[in-house]
């Protein structure tokens, strides 16, 4: 059901519970942002605090758990507290996930190391990552159902947009606590101890949301719903086991969310990983350029959630993504020609060719690090796509070792499973003898050493020159990206809350977000690395993002209709 907007609804200023509703719906996210980058940034001391006492192997399944848990779990969190907040409230609900969350960050900070506990220490880190992604299941949906709800007809899309910015706001905080931390003690000091630093001061934020939070009244939708007796004793049941609200729920997650966060990951996470890890661009320097674009392009996730309650949720986002898919490889191809010209050269000049049987080459997804991958053709194909090297794939027959062409020298591959037969570069020409577990390790440096010095003479930057790099243009470009981000992110939290009914609102829309963001979006990485793997293309991981964005418009131009209209106090 739409009803028009009155003239002074749609145009009056914010009033002052209004601001403070938006304000702390929005330090929940900057809570959840705040968490993300610090365990990002402070992961090689994390490892190092938590995981050193275990084997390589279990350290690194260790490390990947802590950080997936948060995303794996956050579909639970969505069911969980989304059931909570449409049977006793909004504002209680969200009122215990930032008190989970809160508490999870800040303990991080004063958990004992793997030498002082044991192998205690990475297990209370995984559950606290798995509280802490259950809270955040929970949290989005209520901040964003909470604004959306006391906002009034025609600037649902303007006040919720608000709670979109506030992922910058956490990054510089987290960048800003960190940066403060390492200028004021040694290295050696940070390692130690000061590392905790960050995440003690996040009980300030906690205690400052909680203060605020506890002075909210709650929605006026949900009052209304529960003082005439409509609200749902069985939200989960009346959210996913009746087909017309069901329908609604995968609309909305292939519909629009699941297009949203590959949009949203390439934009801000995927292009940092392009620009460290591919390009080879120093971190520091990346991390500010993207910091720079995220400065640039955050005012636009209020611009045009504001441009959505004017012409509608629908058509800003189908156009960011739609743009996405149409200029992701240009302007990734731009990222490269500006921020490490050396490589593009080295390209042109001297290609790179991956000669192997291709019976041996896997499809390198590894999501949860308990596959390895030890064939020639695959210690080849990993060892160029961490470098950042380009290749093109030729077959060999069966049996043989894979080899890579660098120009006109040839650098034989080897195979780290035990026992096979390993051919092996030393400098001084090929030697075929037997690998064991001992000699694998020596096979794979000397392995890299002339995979290094062929790529070396053919002129391939092992670095990006700074001297090279054009800040002005990769900062314009990044922006972009981030703008495409604001697009289908800034109306989204509005055009969620408003296809579902009040009494199942709060589940109904947690969920669809929760696994777009957390697996279609967390997965990402994962699916791009194991496609530039698997083809040698420095930019066909572009087409995981670009083949959701593209399915998720079709979908959504054909069965998702727009809501800026709807009547979002209808209880059924």
């Amino acid at each position: 059901m739409a009803y028009a907007a009155s003239t002074t609804e749609s145009v009056r200023p914010m009033t002052a519970e209004e601001k403070k509703v938006i304000f702390a719906s929005s330090l929940g996210t900057v809570f959840e942002w705040y968490d993300f980058y610090l365990y990002g940034s402070l992961s090689a001391v994390i490892a190092m605090q938590f995981f050193s006492g275990v084997n390589p192997t279990a350290a690194f399944i260790f490390a990947l758990m802590a950080f997936a848990a948060g995303f794996a779990v956050r579909p639970f969190g969505a069911l969980l507290f989304g059931r909570l907040g449409d049977m006793i409230g909004r504002k209680y609900t969200f009122l215990v996930t930032i008190l989970i969350m809160g508490l999870s960050t800040f303990i991080v900070g004063i958990l004992p190391n793997y030498a002082a506990i044991g192998i205690a220490a990475p297990i209370i880190l995984i559950v606290l990552r798995l509280l802490q992604g259950l809270a955040l299941g929970g949290e989005y949906g209520g901040a964003a159902t909470y604004v959306a709800e006391h906002a009034p007809h025609g600037r649902r899309g303007n006040y919720t947009s608000w709670i979109q910015t506030t992922a910058t706001l956490g990054l510089f905080l987290s960048l800003l606590v960190i940066l403060g931390c390492r200028v004021s003690m040694s290295p050696e000091a940070f390692n130690d101890w000061g590392w905790r630093i960050p995440f003690l001061i996040s009980i300030v934020l906690l205690g400052i949301s909680v203060w605020i939070r506890l002075m909210l009244n709650e929605s006026p939708a949900f009052k209304k719903m529960k003082e005439e007796g409509k609200h749902s004793k069985a939200p989960l049941t009346e959210s996913f086991a009746r087909w017309p609200n069901l329908k609604v729920v995968l609309l909305a997650l292939f519909g629009l969310v699941a297009g949203q966060a590959v949009v949203w990951y390439t934009g801000q996470f995927y292009a940092l990983f392009f620009l460290t890890q591919t390009l080879k661009v120093d971190a520091q320097a990346a991390n500010l350029m993207i910091a720079a674009a995220l400065l640039l392009g955050t005012p636009f996730f209020v611009i045009f959630g504001t441009l959505s309650d004017k012409i509608g949720r629908k058509p800003i986002i189908m156009a960011g993504l739609v743009l996405a898919c149409l200029t992701y490889f240009p302007l990734f191809k731009g990222i490269t020609h500006y921020a490490n010209p050396a490589l593009e050269e080295a390209i042109a000049t001297a290609p790179v060719v991956v000669t192997a049987d291709p019976n041996e080459c896997s499809f390198q997804f590894n999501p949860v690090g308990t596959s390895q991958f030890t064939s020639s053709c695959d210690i080849a194909k990993s060892a160029l796509v961490r470098r950042g090297i380009p290749y093109s794939n030729e077959a060999a027959p069966a049996g043989t070792i894979a080899s890579i062409k660098v120009g006109s020298t040839v650098i034989p591959s080897y195979s780290a499973a035990p026992s096979n037969q390993t051919t092996v570069s030393l400098g001084h020409g090929p030697s075929t003898h037997a690998a064991t577990p001992t000699d694998a390790k020596a096979a794979g440096a000397a392995f890299d050493k002339g995979l290094g010095d062929a790529l070396k003479t053919a002129n391939y930057p092992a670095k990006a020159d700074p001297a090279r790099i054009d800040t002005v243009m990769v900062v314009l470009l990044l922006t972009v990206l981030v703008i495409y981000v604001t697009m289908v992110y800034g109306p989204i939290a509005a055009m969620l809350v408003e296809m579902f009914p009040t009494k199942i609102r709060y589940t109904s829309m947690s969920l669809p977000y929760h696994i777009g963001n957390g697996w279609f979006g967390g997965f990402l990485p994962t699916t791009s690395f194991a496609i530039v793997a698997a083809t040698g293309d420095i930019y066909s991981g572009l087409w995981y993002p670009i083949i959701i964005a593209a399915a998720t418009f079709v979908i959504g131009m054909l069965f998702v209709r727009e809501t800026k209209d709807v009547d979002i106090y209808k209880h059924d």
